[in-house]
């Protein structure tokens, strides 16, 4: 019996350990693994819907091909609900779009791939969102972000609504040109509150040298936005009247911390 049960006690131990390894989804030491996420800086529309169809992403690493052949490019498919509202995607909210283990290196640049089947609601309005030819092979976003061999990363593509969807002059059609940035999640940035939350919808924007990256405060009055290089930003509040435009200078980012001004309370004209 005392031998049946030894060989009973290393199957088991046996079982745990192909069990572990079985849900171990940590990278290789010579590789790392990035998950992908999407989010969004929104604009002043009810909804705005997007169809999301894959992701492509270039790494140079040693061995690697550099260049433009779609052969270099790693393509990672969007297994989720294909359409995406993308102000479903704010105040920390986002979507993973996929994951995948590169080897060592550096992401040099990805492309988002969207469908034909994009559209904006307002006021209880659908109306369509034109989509140029040119951004059939995909939105190309520069990144420049080195990864290392057993580390995890998280690489978020931040979609800027408002300054993405254009009206086009004679005919009157509404288009969809997305600015994108990517960053690494870990990156520095700002966030905050504003309030009262009648003075919704808020425009928040970020600006410094050179650099102005806008968004809006969501439901509760949080804003944030990330991936700002570290330095001294002005942060400006934009609000519907009657409140009044407020902002504030000299808000310091520090490499890898995030920084929190005074929560702003906007005042109503008389």
């Amino acid at each position: 019996m005392k031998t049946l049960s030894t060989i009973f006690g290393l199957f088991a131990i046996l079982l745990l350990a192909a069990s572990c390894d079985a849900f171990d989804d940590s990278p290789s030491s010579s590789e790392a693994k990035v998950n992908f996420h999407l989010v969004d800086a929104p604009g002043d529309y009810d909804e705005v819907w997007i169809e999301v169809l894959a992701l492509r992403v270039k790494v140079d690493y040693d061995g690697g091909e550099m260049d433009e052949d779609e052969e270099s490019w790693e393509e990672i498919t969007y297994e989720g609900p294909q359409m995406v509202n993308l102000l479903d995607l704010t105040g920390g909210h986002s979507i993973l779009l996929g994951s995948e283990d590169f080897p060592e290196g550096e992401i040099d640049q990805i492309r988002l791939i969207l469908g034909d089947n994009n559209y904006l609601v307002q006021d209880g309005k659908e109306i369509d969102l034109k989509t140029p030819s040119a951004q059939q092979s995909g939105l190309k976003i520069k990144v420049d972000q080195e990864i290392h061999g057993g580390e995890t990363y998280d690489l978020v593509i931040d979609f800027d609504v408002a300054k993405s969807i254009v009206t086009a002059g004679n005919s009157g059609n509404v288009i969809l040109k997305p600015v994108l940035r990517a960053y690494l999640d870990e990156t520095q940035g700002i966030q905050g509150q504003v309030f009262p939350l009648e003075a919704q919808p808020v425009q928040v924007t970020v600006s410094a040298q050179g650099v102005e990256i806008s968004t809006f405060a969501d439901a509760s009055g949080n804003y944030a936005v990330m991936g700002l290089a570290p330095g001294s930003y002005s942060v400006s509040f934009t609000p519907q009247a009657p409140y009044t435009a407020e902002s504030v200078s000299g808000v310091v980012v520090i490499d890898d911390e995030v920084t929190t001004p005074e929560v702003i309370t906007l005042e109503a004209k008389p």
